[in-house]
């Protein structure tokens, strides 16, 4: 297949492009960047005032395949990826049966082959059955395809236990993604502690059993040499820890989500809105605007989605009782866009950085850059593009948005895996 983009903005701060051009795709990859280009044969598409961008990567994505079809499958899940701009999405291990040996790593790669839309990187478990009481399979699924491995929904409580797993992991130069929460703290909590929960009546969540997880895990990872990724950190001090790791040399890195980039516990009112319970929490407006000031200061390495779907009849629970998390893929650009460009505090090569590098740079994927001879999974982008966040913009099977009656500015309109549509004109390719 031969494809000619014509007069787009094509944006990769890692090869120094910030220009409008012409790109030729062929047989999967980029083979001419120019001006003036034409192609003797295939499809030329117009895209100028669109952006390009070397494909999005989602580093933190629930499938929920097998187990939980109902919220969630590979097919549905990979659908809204690419209906979101990404071109690739690393899943999480906490399915039903958890993901923490070889086979299971086997069985989501063979399913991404044949259903996905996007391409799927596994995440394996770091102990068996995400009990945290042994170590999982994990040289059997580094060598079936797992990236890396995680507990996610679950921290290791014990710190021995996290260091045997890290002197283990670091053998594969593979990351541990740590779910940093100290179950003994965190305890019932299901809103951030302080004047919000007391003043809702639920029970706090202190931003320090996030904390105390990220300073023991950073330091481990110190003291034994493992590629650290903490996952979706919530806090202000979270990001000086990471800050702090970085600065004496440790292999850290992490991401923020979305929400708690642009929410914050004051959300949260007395309509107690289920769609807005999370794991971590959100935290204050100040936790907010750290969380912002890392991304734009380099500390914090990505952006991450943490994808969470939920079926209808779970988050229409009492707060309390109801599933923590939120949809993302599909709402993850359209936020960014909205609240970090068209507000002037970051560009589309800070997107580049944040969406597409930062997380394959993390979890040691491939690289995807904007040269001749690379990969063609690309991002085309209207900056301008409208989008109303209602139950009929997802392709995901759950509608549990956080964000459901905003309007956004900015989406994906054409999304390429290997040089083919996964997304055209802003509707996902069958």
């Amino acid at each position: 297949m031969a494809l000619l983009l014509r007069h787009v903005r094509a944006v990769d701060p890692s090869v120094g492009l910030d220009q409008e051009c012409d790109i030729v795709i062929r047989d999967g990859r980029i083979v001419e960047i120019g001006q003036d280009l034409s192609i003797p044969k295939g499809e030329t598409v117009e895209c100028a005032e669109k952006v390009l961008l070397p494909g999005l990567v989602d580093a933190h994505t629930h499938l929920r395949q097998p187990g939980r079809e109902d919220e969630e499958t590979v097919a549905s899940g990979t659908r809204a990826a690419a209906h979101g701009g990404f071109t690739a999405v690393c899943a999480m291990p906490n399915t039903e049966p958890v993901a923490d040996q070889g086979a299971a790593v086997r069985a989501l790669l063979e399913l991404a082959a044949s259903e996905g839309a996007v391409r799927v990187h596994p995440l394996g478990a770091i102990t068996a059955g995400q009990r945290g009481e042994s170590l999982a399979e994990i040289g059997d699924m580094v060598a079936s395809g797992a990236i890396a491995f995680s507990d996610d929904g679950h921290g290791v409580p014990e710190a021995g236990l996290m260091r045997l797993a890290m002197d283990y992991v670091k053998r594969f130069d593979v990351p541990i993604v740590s779910h940093c929460e100290d179950a003994t703290l965190s305890g019932r909590g299901v809103v951030n502690e302080g004047v919000v929960s007391t003043r809702l009546g639920l029970p706090g969540w202190p931003a320090a059993a996030e904390e105390i997880q990220i300073a023991r895990d950073i330091r481990l990872a110190e003291l034994t040499g493992c590629r650290l990724h903490v996952a979706h950190v919530s806090t202000g001090r979270g990001v000086d820890l990471v800050r702090q790791g970085k600065a004496r040399g440790v292999r850290v890195t992490c991401e923020v989500t979305p929400h708690h980039l642009f929410l914050t516990e004051d959300d949260l009112t007395e309509s107690y809105d289920t769609h807005l319970k999370m794991d971590p929490p959100l935290r204050t407006a100040e936790d907010a605007a750290a969380l912002v000031e890392g991304l734009l200061d380099g500390t914090v390495d990505c952006i991450a989605t943490d994808h969470a779907p939920h079926a209808p009849h779970e988050k229409a629970l009492e707060f309390e009782l109801a599933p923590f998390g939120t949809t993302g893929l599909e709402t993850a650009l359209p936020l960014v866009c909205t609240h970090l460009l068209a507000s002037g505090r970051a560009d589309w090569a800070d997107v580049a950085r944040w969406m597409c590098h930062g997380p394959r740079e993390a979890l040691g994927l491939p690289a995807v850059r904007m040269e001749v001879g690379c990969v063609a999974d690309l991002t085309i982008v209207d900056p301008e593009a409208k989008v109303d966040v209602a139950p009929d913009y997802f392709c995901s099977k759950s509608r549990n948005s956080a964000f459901l009656g905003t309007r956004l500015l900015g989406r994906a309109t054409e999304v390429l895996v290997g040089g083919y549509f996964a997304l055209r004109n802003g509707k996902v390719v069958e």
